[in-house]
């Protein structure tokens, strides 16, 4: 039996984790960890999320150690927020617990800083800013189509609901990763977050990331190649968080069967590297 540590427990990511995870045969929650002094501290947290008890209670992330300590997960999962998750990552690898992290908005030093970590405690990890399948077929397609449309004009348009907080999306921020990577332009130069003013002619090298805010989105995604007379689009769109959650089942049944001391990502959990 797989033992999994939650953290945000009581959000929608977490929740909804802790719901799948208890349909399954051979993965259980051993620990639910929120917000550092939460009020939740103590009830059970299947109470919390309104499925009724099973013998889990919540604690503050203040706790996390000893909570672990005391819990013994093989893995600890992660949606939270990047600061937060960093933090996290850095107990539980101190403590030879493997990690499945799904939260974005890591700094480029605090993600080179997780590599290090899983590196030298030899801990096994899965970091992806989306678990979604669809969305990691979406980025081996730009992967490999990318290289063939590369005298193409590309922009990148992403939405999201009005309560996410990071901007760009960490999906938006790999798909321009993997455009820029394969068409050999450095990332920090050819960038162009929106445009307002008089910014001058588009640049053939630019890549333009745009992000749009609104009510309940889960999650769309399009990358425009767009040439003279035709333009191509590619375009994911979750219609719900389960497709993230089918991710995490994915990671949990990979991570433990993964190479220890490297960070793996979505597209060695489906085998499309």
């Amino acid at each position: 039996m797989l033992k999994v540590a939650v953290t945000g427990a009581g959000g929608r990511m977490g929740s909804g984790i802790i719901k799948k995870i208890l349909e399954q045969d051979d993965i259980e929650v051993v620990a639910a960890i929120e917000i550092p002094n939460t009020p939740l501290e103590g009830k059970d947290i299947g109470e919390v999320i309104g499925i009724g008890s099973i013998g889990v209670k919540t604690n503050g992330a203040q706790n996390l150690e000893s909570v672990l300590k005391d819990a013994k997960p093989d893995v600890l999962v992660d949606f939270t927020i990047a600061n937060a998750a960093f933090e996290t990552v850095k107990i539980a690898a101190s403590l030879g617990v493997n990690i499945v992290v799904g939260t974005t908005g890591f700094t480029d030093e605090q993600s080179m800083e997780i590599a290090n970590i899983v590196e030298k405690s030899n801990i096994k990890a899965v970091v992806s800013s989306n678990m979604a399948i669809g969305v990691n077929v979406f980025f081996k397609v730009l992967r490999d189509l990318t290289p063939i449309l590369n005298d193409f004009d590309i922009e990148i348009i992403e939405a999201h609901h009005n309560k996410k907080k990071d901007s760009p999306s960490g999906t938006a921020m790999t798909a321009f990763e993997t455009i820029a990577d394969s068409l050999e332009r450095n990332a920090d130069e050819v960038c162009v977050y929106g445009r307002q003013g008089l910014v001058g002619e588009r640049t053939k090298e630019e890549i333009g990331l745009h992000a749009i805010r609104g009510g309940d989105i889960v999650g769309d995604h399009t990358v425009m190649f767009i040439g003279d007379g035709e333009r191509l689009e590619i375009t994911h769109r979750a219609h719900t968080r389960e497709v993230f959650i089918a991710g995490v089942m994915r990671s949990l049944r990979f991570i433990m069967n993964s190479e220890s001391g490297k960070v793996s990502d979505m597209a060695d959990v489906l085998g499309i590297k």
